[in-house]
């Protein structure tokens, strides 16, 4: 063989021999192992107006502005809710928070089961897109993942649980409301007929 032959031979050689070598130190994944994470998108937070019905009330209660933020723990994550003039926390959202969030116009309102009893949250975003963005962001993360794929049935039991709990207490806030109004106006008839009957008695007789 001649020299040159040789030459062109033993360049190919090494030139095969440092691509495999590149190749074997490029880091793999093996099947267990998972990617990582991609980075998620910042949250921004959203200014709201609060207001809080608490168990067993009919009525509102406006607690002021604050800002709503979200915190990330792990794979995990939970919507915060501060008062913009303390800083001081008024409630927080987690997976581990029984509840369901409805969108009212620009109002989000959150129905949390603690127990047999129901707290009632009110937040009033600026815009049509806070409030998108307020209850995707709320309902991403308290949703419980896990629960979803590691038991179902247990998951769907314990929604129509949050969802029964949440009928009974409006029902029985419509109920107390019913009874008020037949209370006031039972009120009201007493007392146009008592003013009626003193009226009659003051009257001179013809």
């Amino acid at each position: 063989m001649d020299s040159m032959d040789v030459d062109a031979v033993m360049d190919s050689l090494s030139t095969a021999a440092s691509e495999i070598t590149e190749f074997s130190s490029t880091p793999t994944l093996d099947a267990g192992m998972q990617t990582p994470p991609l980075p998620r998108e910042n949250f921004r937070d959203i200014q709201v107006k609060v207001h809080i019905r608490r168990p067993d009330r009919d009525s509102w209660v406006y607690l002021g502005r604050a800002m709503v933020s979200q915190e990330i723990v792990g794979h995990s994550s939970r919507i915060v809710i501060r008062n913009v003039a303390s800083n001081k926390i008024l409630t927080s959202f987690g997976e581990g928070t029984d509840l369901q969030a409805e969108r009212r116009g620009n109002f989000v309102v959150i129905s949390c089961v603690e127990g047999n009893r129901v707290v009632s949250w009110s937040l009033n975003a600026l815009n049509n897109s806070d409030t998108l963005r307020l209850i995707a962001s709320i309902e991403l993360a308290c949703y419980k993942s896990k629960q979803a794929l590691t038991d179902p049935r247990l998951h769907n039991k314990g929604r129509r649980r949050i969802e029964r709990i949440i009928k009974d207490d409006r029902r029985k806030r419509h109920r107390r409301r019913k009874d008020q109004e037949a209370l006031v106006d039972a009120f009201s008839k007493q007392s146009l007929g008592a003013g009626a009957m003193a009226t009659d008695i003051d009257s001179p007789v013809p």
